[in-house]
């Protein structure tokens, strides 16, 4: 007769609910590559393929810091001066939507100036045959 102690469904309760939170906390897996975010569009594109659809969203702004650290007298420096080492700047959108068939779910890929800031799950993929 088997005996199943409560550490043994305590540590499978927390390894299931760990294997459904990683893919979307993480990323995805295409083949045997991970996709997470702060990737480069090419290292996306590496990774899985030319996506199903493309768009370009738009452009917004971004404000970045650099810290500019400048001596006012010896031993005394100040860290910002106002206007010092602020730079705005705009960043093209760009979605990707990735369609691995219908028995997978569907991804939406979000990219900053070519860096991936975002990654939905937006339900089961379609075949190519039902689409037309």
């Amino acid at each position: 007769m088997m005996y199943i102690n409560r550490h043994q469904i305590l540590s499978a309760i927390v390894a299931t609910a760990f294997l459904l939170t990683s893919t979307s906390a993480f990323g995805f897996r295409c083949g045997q590559k991970i996709v997470k975010k702060n990737m480069h569009e090419v290292q996306v594109l590496k990774a899985c393929g030319a996506p199903t659809t493309v768009r370009d969203i738009g452009v917004t702004t971004r404000s970045t810091y650099i810290p500019v650290r400048r001596s006012i007298s010896p031993g005394i420096s100040v860290e910002r001066f106002p206007g010092y080492g602020e730079f705005i700047e705009q960043v093209v959108l760009t979605e990707y939507i990735y369609n691995f068939g219908p028995r997978k779910l569907m991804r939406r890929l979000m990219f900053e100036g070519g860096i991936l800031v975002k990654i939905e799950t937006i339900g089961y993929g379609y075949s190519e045959s039902n689409s037309k």
